[in-house]
């Protein structure tokens, strides 16, 4: 495996954190800074794989969540490893890109053309494998001062190694909500479902997945430190407190009903 790619990784495994592996130094400066409820710079211009120039907010209509990525196409290891990582999670779940969520990719090399992106774009979709999905995910490229601003924005670290010509970066995608704010950050190569299905119903505001799922969002939290969600003790325990004294209550009306009738029946003249 390459060096870039074990760095990244590693800079997955603690986001928001600059870690520096003494073999690996080549990692240094490439970190991902969260900007939670940040907005991102819709008004920047990129040209999408069909060789049209468009705004990034083309994409945030309001209505629906969207997952972005930053990668590239000619990345030697990482990007497919987090791409096909990602579309795994996403077959694993019910909701469908192009019914309930939108993709987008932007690439972080400014000489990549729009026609490398749509090759590669139609790759993942074939991996993909759902029709719903052709119109809904797009794959941007751009020139390097759009690229920056928008790293900047979300606190994307990457750097250029001109001895190799790759591009040393994290693995990790955005939820983004449908007017275009950042949710959550998702890291690393392996997604679980329920956290990629729990990051869309919280970045849809609940426009995304069933009662029930927007239910157990009162049961689960963030975990910045591992980029998945896990059971938070305490809102269990208060959860199950709750039901404790709704279920009491219901069973202490109930006999209270059933007493009053008896008595009242017991008052009738015989």
């Amino acid at each position: 495996m390459r060096a870039s790619a074990l760095g990244a990784l590693a800079l997955g495994a603690a986001p928001g954190l600059a870690q520096v592996i003494p073999e690996y130094q080549e990692t240094a400066g490439v970190e991902v800074i969260e900007h939670v409820d940040d907005r991102l710079p819709l008004d920047l211009r990129f040209t999408n794989e069909r060789g049209v120039h468009v705004k990034l907010g083309d994409y945030f209509t309001g209505e629906k969540p969207v997952i972005l990525t930053l990668n590239y196409s000619s990345c030697p290891m990482l990007c497919s490893l987090q791409l096909n990582g990602m579309i795994e999670a996403l077959r694993s779940i019910e909701e469908t890109a192009g019914n309930e969520f939108e993709l987008v990719t932007v690439s972080i090399d400014p000489l990549e053309s729009f026609q490398r992106a749509a090759e590669t774009r139609q790759k993942y979709l074939l991996s993909y494998g759902r029709p719903a999905a052709q119109d809904a995910w797009r794959f941007l490229t751009g020139d390097e001062a759009s690229i920056q601003k928008l790293a900047r924005a979300v606190g994307f670290g990457y750097r250029y190694r001109p001895e190799a010509k790759d591009y040393v970066h994290a693995a990790v995608f955005l939820a983004c909500t449908p007017d275009g704010r950042i949710s959550r950050y998702i890291y690393g190569v392996q997604i679980l479902p329920q956290t990629l299905r729990t990051s869309l119903v919280e970045a849809g505001e609940g426009r995304v997945g069933s009662a029930f799922e927007r239910f157990l969002l009162l049961c689960y939290h963030y975990d910045p430190a591992t980029g998945r969600y896990g059971p938070a003790a305490k809102k269990i325990m208060r959860l199950g407190a709750g039901v404790t004294v709704v279920a009491l209550g219901l069973c202490l009306f109930g006999m209270w009903r059933r007493e009053t009738r008896r008595r009242r029946s017991a008052e009738v003249p015989a």
